[in-house]
This record gives structure tokens, sequence and C-alpha cells, in this order.
């Protein structure tokens, strides 16, 4: 952007007469005569890096002197040259009265006017006192050039007579801090109220600090932790490459087992500092070089034994896991992905759960190719279940009910119509009520069935060896979980001498109601009906559950699948 009524200088053309001459001319000062008097800089930003030339002006209006101005070291430094191009051409005022305000540039180039204005540095006419001019401001005064030095950001315009502040021009915030400034809009010139340069400055929460934070930053950007270990000695990332493989090998055994990594207490005094504070310190006991880089020979601030730090290294393992998973190749593989939490369980909500899961791993949900879910209504609704949304971001995610799902919801169903099957898991029901819901009971029923098993043992009647004859209980079997049924039936029949002898002893005790319920269960327990229903449901649920379980093997194919049920609907004809 080019400012009117301002002579321009070709910084090309100067550096080739400097070249010629074969010295650079020496700085001239300036005095102001008038205020028409201007000054401007051309910047030329080349691939060669940044370059600077200033034309202060004469008294009279008289020809400009070419002069270079002194940068500052640090600032200089701050010149971004990866940004250059040979196109890019910048006005820039030096006398801050005559500047156009950053915010007119384009915003792609205002970060490149800033580091041309840092590079040129603040305007300080290099003139003696008395070469200031006076003006009636309680008395003939005129700016002080000490003021330089007591303030770093200060600045004086030639042109306008006033102070103006380098940092709020570059780096205000217009919309955060709405109002005039005289150092930044029109200058400021009672010389004789210099209060006014520390109310400038203000606060820590002002403008003017806000600006001089930024313009620090900006001159010297605080290195990222990547850059900041990048610039330490060869050594200190040696032994923190050390460090963080040790913590992970940690890590990785964990995960791997299954173990929790925090303790109770994970004080320096604890004697226990939970699974993962343990092993480190296990392994930095027993071999040398691990103890040259971890706990106390490691520097205090980056041990890598922090919870956050161990979280962020698990989470670290789950990423490039998770990231293996997806990119695997090959045949199809069932892998879990994650666990998603949802306010509630309407198919809208539960569709919004599994897209998110998905983009977090950037698998786009057109590209799904199954869905399975369980019989309930708001799961594969043909209107407005998940399985009908799904189908409409990708129509070839065919959906298939588990078939062990719906083998579970036959039985279900089957046993709720047959009378004598309601008659025999009631029945059931209360058998587990009597015996499992007192430890003295359990106890009991422990010790009877180990007097059968010793008598039994004596007699021939069963087998000894490993893994043979081992301790039951009597668990409640699940509703929705029929294998689990079958489990509670086989325990029956395998504890039924025991059972009873328990039922004898518990209607005994005492006339109480818990032992009529004994003695009314013992008398169900030894009739006809209940051992027959027993063994029925054995026979049948030893069929069915071995068909839930080939269904559910993850090399299961449809053939097969059909293959077994027609199996198991032959065997239960009886």
């Amino acid at each position: 952007m080019k400012s009117k009524n301002t002579g321009t200088t070709d910084l090309r053309a100067f550096m080739a007469r400097v070249a010629e001459k074969g010295k650079q001319p020496e700085p001239t000062s300036a005095t102001p005569s008038s205020n028409e008097s201007q000054m401007q800089l051309v910047i030329f930003e080349g691939q060669s890096g940044s370059e600077t030339h200033t034309i202060p002006p004469e008294p009279e209006r008289a020809p400009h002197t070419e002069a270079p101005i002194a940068e500052d070291d640090d600032e200089s430094m701050a010149l971004d040259e990866s940004d250059s191009s040979d196109e890019d051409i910048y006005n820039i005022e030096l006398d801050p009265g005559l500047r156009t305000p950053i915010s007119s540039y384009d915003v792609n180039d205002q970060d490149s006017v800033r580091r041309a204005y840092i590079a040129l540095g603040r305007c300080k006419p290099k003139m003696q006192k008395k070469d200031f001019p006076q003006h009636d401001c309680g008395g003939k005064r005129r700016f002080q050039p000490v003021w330089f030095d007591e303030y770093k950001w200060l600045e004086y315009s030639l042109d306008k007579d006033a102070a103006y502040c380098f940092f709020c021009y570059l780096f205000k915030d217009s919309t955060k801090f709405a109002g005039g400034d005289s150092f930044v809009n029109g200058g400021f010139r009672n010389w004789n109220m210099k209060a006014r340069f520390r109310k400038h400055v203000g606060e820590v929460n002002s403008a003017h600090c806000e600006a001089e934070e930024k313009y620090n930053l900006f001159i010297k950007p605080k290195a990222s932790i990547r850059e900041a270990i990048a610039s330490q000695t060869t050594q200190y990332k040696a032994e923190y490459l050390a460090r963080l493989k040790w913590s992970l090998e940690c890590i990785k055994f964990i995960l791997h087992q299954g173990l929790a990594f925090r303790g109770h207490d994970e004080g320096k005094d604890s004697k226990n500092k939970g699974n993962f504070r343990e092993l480190l310190q296990w392994l930095e006991g027993n071999f040398e070089e691990i103890n040259k880089v971890v706990l106390g020979n490691a520097q205090q601030n980056c041990q890598m034994i922090d919870h956050k730090i161990q979280k962020q290294l698990i989470g670290s393992c789950a990423h490039e896991t998770t990231k293996f998973v997806i990119e695997e190749l090959g045949e199809p593989v069932e892998r879990f992905l994650g666990l998603a939490q949802v306010a509630d369980t309407t198919s809208l909500t539960l569709k919004e759960a599994i897209q998110t899961l998905l983009m977090k791993y950037q698998l786009p949900i057109s590209k799904v190719r199954g869905q399975g879910y369980d019989g309930a209504s708001n799961m594969k609704g043909h209107v407005n279940g998940l399985k009908k949304l799904i189908m409409e971001d990708s129509p070839s995610a065919y959906y298939v009910h588990c078939f062990a799902h719906q083998l579970q919801l036959t039985l279900v169903a089957v046993a709720k119509e047959n009378i004598d099957c309601k008659w025999f898991f009631g029945h059931l029901a209360y058998l587990l009520n009597v015996l499992g819901m007192s430890c003295k009971k359990i106890r009991m029923l422990r010790v009877a069935q180990a007097e059968y098993m010793i008598e039994a043992l004596k007699l021939g009647e069963i087998e000894a060896g490993q893994g043979l004859n081992q301790e039951m209980g009597l668990a409640w079997p699940g509703d929705a979980r029929w294998g689990s049924h079958y489990e509670t039936v086989m325990h029956v029949m395998s504890l039924y001498p025991s059972i009873r002898k328990v039922l004898f002893r518990l209607g005994r005790e005492s006339n109480s109601v818990k032992a009529l319920g004994a003695q009314t269960m013992l008398e169900v327990f030894k009739s006809f009906e209940f051992v027959f229903m027993l063994h029925l449901m054995n026979e049948i649920f030893g069929y069915t559950s071995d068909l839930s379980n080939a269904l559910q093997k993850r090399d299961q194919d449809i053939v097969n699948a059909v293959d077994l049920l027609e199996f198991t609907r032959y065997n239960c004809k009886f």
C-alpha cells in the first residue's frame, strides 16, 4: 500500500550505488522545519532476506538524504525470511504521525508489515534537546530525548511534534480495547504531563501491556516442547528416549496383563506405589543401564511417573493399536474400537454415538457393510430403528440379528408358554432362595457335598483325578442368557443328594416359617415330576447350549450354522 505525496527510493538501486562507492553512507540528523516534512521507507522482500532503507527529510524540504537505519539485533532476528517474496513491496512510513494503521493492510500482509517495522525499529530522531520544537503547554516546553531510554515503547513524530507508542501501533486490539488513545491516534504532545506515560502503560491487564506481550512473543516466540527438546544436547535426548522406552515397556506389560496402574498410596515413603512405579523401580534396581535414566537419576520434572503422563502414554498405545487394527488387510476380523456414553437409548442418539466413534478414527459410516444388534424395537425397527437410520447412510450395511440371541429368545418364549416348564423353573427359583440367601446354608451345602464325595470315592462310585470333582455352587441364572440356566440345572443334578440332606436338616431345626418352607421344598424336590423335568431340561439345554456356543464362534459360517440347527432340531424330537 502506498502513501500519497511521498517520495520513494528503489532499495536495489540504492544498494547498487553503495556497492560502487564501497562504503555505506553515514546516518544524517534531521531537524523539523514544517508540518509537511515526511519520511518514507520502501521495503523489498526477496528470497535472500529483508533489507531496509530510510530517507530522512532535510529542513526547507530539501532533497532526501539516504541513510540506513541501525537495527536492533534481537528485533532483526524476528524476520521470517521464509515468508518473503520478490513481488511483495511495502511502503513503510518511518514517521509515526504519517503511518497507515496496521488494520488497513491486507490480513495476509499484516505480519509482514509488522516484521518490517520491527526491523526498522522505533522512530528516535538523533537530535539534540535544543533542536526539538517548543510549544506552549504550561510554559514553553519540548520533547525530552532521555525519555527514549526510560520508555522502551516511546517514539517521536517529527511531522506532528508528538509522542506515540510503538507497541500499541503494532499490536493493540481495537476490538477488545475500544476508545481513543492519544499515543496511538493523533499523538501526545503535553510535555508538562510526563505522568501520562505511566498512565498509558497502566495495569497488568491494560491494552498497552497486552500489546507489549504480543510484541515480545512476536520477536521471540516461545519454543514448543518438541523444539525445546530438540535444542538440548545429544546426551539429554538419548536419556529422554531411553526413559520413554522403558516407561512404555512397563506400560505395555501392565496393559497386556490387564493390571491396574496406580496404587492406593504413591507417596515417597509408601511400601506399594502401584504396579507401574513398582515395576519401573524393580527395573531400576536390577539393570544399571536403566538405573542411569529413570526415577532418581532423571530430572525432577521429566521422570514420566505422574498419573497424567501415564494416561497420555496409555492413550498413545491405544491410538497406535487402533490405527494398526484399522489398517489391517486380509480377512475381516472382529475388533473392539471403544465405548460410547449416551444420554438416552433412542435410535437417533445411538446412531450419533456410533457415527462420532467412527469419525474419531476417520472411518466413514458410508463404508459400513454390516450391523447386528439385539431384538429391541429401537435397534431393529423397520421405520425409526437404528438399523434403518444407518442403512439410510449406507444401504450396504445389511442387518443380521445375532443367531445366538435369537436362540435364547426362542427358548424364553417356549418356556413361558409351557405350564410344566413354568412350574419347574418357579420351584427352582424358590430352591435357590432357600439355600442361596444365607452363608450358613451355603456352608451346610458345602459340608454335605464334601461328605458325599468322600463316601462316593470310598465306594468307587466316582473317579478321582486332576480337574475332577470340583466344588460347585448354586448360582442365579440370567433371564436373557439361557446358557446360565443350563449351568444351574447341571449343578442341581450333581448336588442332588447333598441338597436333599440340607433341606431335611433345615426342616427339622424348628417350626419356623423357614423350616416349613424347607420341608415343602423337600417334598417337591423328591417328587417324580421335579426329577423328570430336571433331567429333561438338562437334556434339552445340553443340545441348545452346544448350538448357542457354536453360533457365537468368530469363524462360523452360515452353511455350518444351518446344519447345526437341523442337527439340534432332530435330536430334540423325543
